[in-house]
């Protein structure tokens, strides 16, 4: 039983050769999500019999999808940190992490547009409208342009409406 259980883990961290969507949802993998709930419990494996090794805290907090199991998520945070979380606990709300300190919120997506405000790094903000170069994020009611290479939860070729 705990071969046949490591076989089939080790079949879901395969690579998915050329797959692009997942088994469960049909959605592309990976794709990103964003934290649900206040906790999170991240576990070993797809299901409650296995270990907790850690806990996100950061409601909206965004992570990335690489696997799925039935109701399970294999994700991962922008540390390459990860593991199986149950999907419930995940929103489809897209949200992203500020990677520069003080990255200028600007009113138009143009490195010379006006400043309307500045985001910390480790800022976990709402994902709008994505252009080739730029998004739009809104955090503590303030929104702006930033550029899309200043944030981790949106793929470099990624468009957004």
């Amino acid at each position: 039983m705990a071969l046949a259980f490591f076989l089939c883990m080790a079949t879901l961290s395969a690579p998915l050769h050329g797959a692009e969507r997942g088994q469960v949802t049909n959605l592309p993998l990976p794709r990103y999500v964003s934290l649900k709930a206040a906790e999170g419990n991240v576990r070993r494996g797809p299901s409650l019999s296995h270990r907790v090794d850690w806990v996100y805290t950061r409601r909206g907090m965004p992570l990335q999808i690489t696997a799925e199991y039935g109701h399970w998520r294999r994700v991962q945070d922008r540390d390459g940190a990860g593991g199986w979380m149950h999907y419930s606990l995940l929103s489809g709300v897209r949200t992203v992490i500020v990677d520069e300190d003080m990255l200028p919120l600007r009113r138009q997506p143009d490195a010379n547009a006006q400043v309307l405000a500045q985001a910390e790094r480790g800022v976990i903000a709402r994902l709008g409208e994505c252009r080739p170069d730029w998004c739009r994020i809104a955090a503590e009611r303030q929104s702006g342009w930033v550029p899309k290479a200043a944030l981790w939860g949106v793929d470099p070729g990624e468009t957004r409406e």
